[in-house]
């Protein structure tokens, strides 16, 4: 029995309607930025595995840190224990978080990072003794899948079964040149009506909601409001971080510093799972009391797993090297010039590049998840491409390690499909 038949017995794949869409392919072998099937066929990964192994699959330094680990240590409680891999990467993470940061938490995925965020600011609220229940969230933005984190987020395709029993959140449009001030003034009035925790948001791109980009000048404002009336911000961090934004967090380009940032994907290069929730000192000083029911009472298994945080030390180091950050340049000059050539073609609606995410939207119309985009989705892993159409928005978001060739195939790949459709 081939692998994808023996995949359809048990598993159950996630973002799937299997009655329509019951094969699997199977992916048997990565290196660098490239993915190999069971039948030998390679495909350029150009969204880095949902912008997990920026560095390259297989990454041979990383390999290397991780086989010294697992000789070391693999596990231990993170309760009442701590090991030098935690040690070691909460100091270099630090150097590289705005400076405001100061303490980190583990867990062990963006969704998680994110629960652990608001939870944070709720409780901060409640152990200082106000009452504050109420989260402002951006439209149509995405924070995970677990409770809180599916709460804030705005996308019904996802959230649609679950609505009824969601944490209170009131949502604002993300802000531009011609709504900016009807967003300030909805801001105003959720302020003056509700008791608000926290705001959290995806800083200058939103992912899931197909890579929908925005300045900075005005969520610097929106953060300064939020600051004036002892609101937690939190910057869901989980896509933009590490390097992909052109600086090493989205948040370096906005003057207000978050209170929360959570992280997860490209902090483990894609080897393993771990997240992580930072936060300032004033935060964490509001969980220091003699009452042990002030203290934050949020664990994870797996939380600071050794070998996790060796990945996250190697990919650190390989996110501050002389190469990748010449790659990182090369990666955003290639998308300007690319951009160049097609952004007035008839059948491309509007273009946007942030950094090494560059995404456009077809001049059609067409469902999110519907027959077309799988129609494109297939066009893509036809011609060696592994990229995935967010509805009628491509985008690219390749890993560091990407050849200039590489890039030409996927730039072509979707010249072809232009000239198709």
């Amino acid at each position: 029995m081939s692998l994808k038949e023996r995949d359809k017995k048990h598993i159950w794949h996630p973002l799937t309607q299997h009655k329509l869409h019951p094969d699997a392919l199977p992916i048997v072998k990565a290196e660098g930025a490239l993915l190999y099937d069971d039948e030998g066929k390679e495909y350029i990964d150009g969204i880095a595995s949902w912008y997990t192994a920026m560095y390259g699959h297989c990454n041979p330094y990383i390999i290397e840190k991780v086989n010294e680990q697992m000789r070391t240590l693999d596990q231990i409680v993170f309760a009442g224990f701590t090991h030098e891999p935690a040690v070691r990467l909460s100091e270099e993470l630090i150097k590289i978080l705005p400076n405001n940061q100061e303490k980190i938490f583990f867990s062990d995925n963006g969704s998680t990072a994110n629960e652990v965020g608001i939870k944070m600011a709720l409780q901060y609220h409640f152990n200082r003794g106000e009452k504050r229940n109420t989260i402002i969230a951006f439209n149509d933005g995405f924070h995970g899948d677990t409770f809180g984190a599916m709460s804030a987020s705005g996308l019904s395709v996802y959230n649609g079964p679950f609505e009824d029993f969601f944490i209170d959140v009131q949502r604002i449009p993300t802000p531009n040149k011609e709504n900016f001030e009807e967003v300030i003034k909805e801001l105003s009035e959720i302020i003056s009506t509700y008791n608000v925790a926290a705001f959290i948001y995806e800083p200058l791109v939103q992912g899931a909601n197909v890579m929908h980009m925005f300045e900075a000048e005005y969520l610097n404002e929106i953060l300064q409001i939020c600051t004036a009336n002892h609101i937690i911000t939190i910057a869901d961090e989980v896509m933009t971080g590490f390097g992909k934004t052109g600086k090493n967090f989205a948040s370096e380009y906005i003057e207000n510093k978050p209170d929360i940032i959570s992280m997860s994907k490209a902090l483990t290069a894609g080897f393993v799972p771990m997240a992580i929730t930072s936060c300032t000192q004033e935060i964490y000083d509001a969980f220091l009391d003699d009452s042990v029911g002030k203290a934050f009472f949020h664990a994870h298994t797996y939380s600071a797993n050794p070998i996790a945080c060796s990945v996250a030390i190697a990919g650190i180091e390989l996110l501050a090297s002389e190469e990748i950050q010449k790659n990182i340049e090369t990666i955003i000059k290639s998308h300007k010039e690319f951009d160049s050539k097609i952004k007035k073609h008839p059948k491309i609606k509007t273009t946007r590049q942030q950094g090494v995410i560059y995404a456009l939207d077809l001049n059609i119309e067409m469902d999110r998840y519907g027959k077309k985009r799988y129609e494109i989705f297939n066009h893509f892993m036809e011609h060696g491409v592994c990229l995935r159409p967010l509805g009628k928005t491509i985008y690219i978001l390749p890993p560091y390690v990407i050849t200039k060739d590489q890039l030409n195939k996927i730039y072509d790949a979707i010249l072809v499909l232009l000239s198709s459709l």
